[in-house]
């Protein structure tokens, strides 16, 4: 009986933390061969709607989730998205779940595409809090939270984790330099390998993040303000 109960607790468990990541509208479907996967910009007029995926079930793994969401977009020709909150019966937008959400999705040609520049992110993990020093200034992430600094050209930015044997870099954004993303992380990542956009420049527990996925954890984590 003790296994029993086990066996139930573990499949309960499992069932809890599943994702179902599917999509669930498909307005029309464009052909291109574009790799990116970027956070529409609310003033993109041109971007052409194609229709939507929906998250059900909460799980810890984002990089999992966002690769799920990737290849779902992709299936239709997408290379933008947003986030699409659900309604309250008033029509006002209900306060984001992260174990239930929509996002739309969309294609905007290459050239409508606003360049961002001049700004750091810092992501916290999706578990626990992190205390961190950016160029000797403290602040403590909450789990499933991040931190935006604009940066000025040729500063040098010091970030670290303040913890014994943890993690320290310093970057130099140059005047032009495309945003700079970063997960700090109070556990061990592995690096993402399929090329698909995921973690990468692995630096002890400080983690360059692509683009497309950092875009992806923007959308979902909440951010604080840095003073």
């Amino acid at each position: 009986m003790k296994n029993i109960a086990i066996i139930i607790s573990v499949l309960c468990a499992q069932l809890w933390n599943a994702q179902n990541v599917y999509l669930s509208k498909v307005e029309k479907t464009n052909d291109n061969s574009d790799k990116f996967f970027y956070k529409k910009e609310d003033a993109a007029t041109d971007a052409v709607y194609l229709g939507e995926i929906e998250v059900q079930g909460f799980s810890k793994d984002d990089a999992v989730v966002f690769s799920m969401v990737y290849k779902k977009g992709k299936e239709i020709g997408a290379n933008t998205f947003t986030l699409k909150p659900f309604e309250n019966i008033d029509g006002t937008p209900q306060s984001f779940n992260p174990a239930n959400y929509k996002i739309a999705l969309y294609y905007t040609p290459k050239d409508k595409l606003a360049a961002q520049h001049g700004d750091l992110y810092l992501f916290a993990s999706s578990e626990k809090k992190q205390k961190i020093s950016v160029n000797k200034e403290d602040y403590t992430l909450s789990p499933r939270s991040f931190l935006k600094f604009k940066t000025v050209p040729g500063e040098v930015y010091t970030i670290s984790t303040k913890k014994l044997l943890g993690s320290t870099i310093k970057i130099q954004p140059k005047a032009g330099d495309d945003n700079q993303y970063f997960q700090v992380s109070a556990l061990k990542v592995k690096p993402d390998t399929s090329g698909v956009g995921g973690l990468n420049l692995k630096s002890g527990d400080i983690i360059g993040l692509e683009k497309s996925y950092a875009e992806f954890l923007s959308l979902i984590y909440k951010e604080e303000k840095a003073q």
